[in-house]
């Protein structure tokens, strides 16, 4: 009888690139940019670990005052529903822990790429180990994890924001230390981003977008007194048009810059900033209010409480 020969030596390697398997092996996921059409994102609804804030203790969860839990849940649920309404898919983190009232400011624990998200590593203690429910949530949604920051790292994902396909700009300060944005930025390079802007953010800011977020291609609303001149250059340089919003109590107070761009020239944004209403409209942008009153005492507001987990190519 004759032997059959085991060839196992001789099978060769797939030459396809992650990028073109994604797509049949793990699901339609994508994010290149801050303005392409919205498709899916992933939120927390806030749960039990939000009952317990007092007049006593919220300031050692970072909050600016207490907060009532049924008003919050009721105002980011009207917010999922325009999502809905604008064919978004809206997915929830799983599992989250219930000593973590930060935890429904998702976008500081993922950062989504072309290829997969980032899992990030939050800079205050206060935040740590949230980063592990949404790790799960996204490995059961089928959502590739290409990197965790690790190491001395930490870094937030309001620490960077996509200008376009090839372009991103990183920011260190009291939440992204060098060792993360270093991480972040190894990742992005090894996906084909060319252009990485790296910039210091401010004391007085501890996400760029507390004072910079894209409205439309090529379109970037900034706070001027907090963009460096060089960040500030550099996208001027490539055909970035700079929107100066100079409103500082609707900027700190009324987090008027705090929004997310549902497609190209069109948002929804915290109501009660009329300034900063007005400014867009009048660069041709289409604007949705949303009340975000009680969800702004925990310091954040729309663009943090929403992780992209899906944009279309602009």
């Amino acid at each position: 009888m004759q032997q059959l020969k085991v060839q196992g030596e001789r099978w060769f390697p797939s030459e396809s690139s992650f990028f073109e398997e994604m797509q049949q092996l793990w699901g339609d996921w994508y994010c290149d940019s801050e303005i392409g059409k919205l498709k899916a994102v992933l939120m927390h609804r806030p749960g039990q670990e939000i009952e317990g804030i007092t007049k006593e203790n919220f300031a050692e969860f970072r909050f600016r005052a207490p907060i009532q839990p049924v008003k919050a849940r009721a105002q980011q649920d009207a917010l999922a529903d325009i999502y809905k309404q604008h064919g978004v898919q809206v997915h929830y983190v799983e599992g989250q822990r219930t000593d973590r009232p930060n935890a429904m400011f998702m976008r500081d624990l993922m950062f989504m790429t072309p290829e997969g998200a980032i899992v990030c590593r939050p800079a205050i203690p206060a935040r740590r180990g949230e980063e592990k429910a949404v790790a799960k949530t996204l490995a059961s949604l089928g959502v590739p994890i290409i990197k965790t920051i690790n190491g001395d790292g930490y870094f937030e994902g309001a620490s960077a924001m996509w200008i376009n396909r090839e372009t991103v700009i990183i920011g260190t300060g009291s939440r992204t230390n060098e060792s993360g944005a270093q991480q972040v930025e190894g990742e992005l390079r090894n996906i084909g981003v060319k252009n990485i802007i790296r910039t210091q953010i401010p004391f007085g800011s501890i996400h760029l977008d507390g004072y910079m977020n894209m409205v439309d291609q090529n379109k970037l609303l900034i706070f001027p007194w907090h963009v460096t001149y060089n960040c500030a250059k550099q996208l001027l340089d490539w055909g970035i048009e700079l929107i100066e919003f100079t409103d500082i109590n609707e900027l700190k107070q009324g987090m008027g810059m705090n929004f997310v761009v549902l497609e190209p020239g069109k948002l929804v944004m915290p109501s009660g900033n009329p300034y900063t209403k007005t400014l867009l409209e009048s660069h041709g942008i289409e604007v949705i209010e949303a009340e975000m009153d009680e969800i702004m005492n925990g310091w954040g507001a729309i663009h943090c409480m929403t992780a992209f987990l899906k944009r279309e190519p602009v």
